[in-house]
């Protein structure tokens, strides 16, 4: 039982002993810091928000342009 606590004890400063590979970002939708579990957005709102302009055909990403012959 103390070794169960002394383990937990362990596993929480570890935790906070951890040095993150790469700063925080603002979140492209709302700005607010980015989150490690939704990185690049702050939460999982905000990234099913941008998951979702991606569906709908919002966001386009420009191709070559085409020729009159290949139209």
């Amino acid at each position: 039982m103390v070794e169960d606590k002394q383990a937990k004890v362990k596993t929480a400063e570890a935790k906070d002993n951890v040095t993150p590979l790469r700063a925080p970002v603002k979140c492209p939708e709302c700005g607010k810091p980015s989150q490690r579990a939704f990185y690049p957005f702050c939460s999982n709102r905000c990234r099913s928000l941008d998951l979702n302009r991606w569906l709908s055909g919002r966001y386009i990403l420009p191709g070559p342009k085409l020729d009159e012959e290949e139209e």
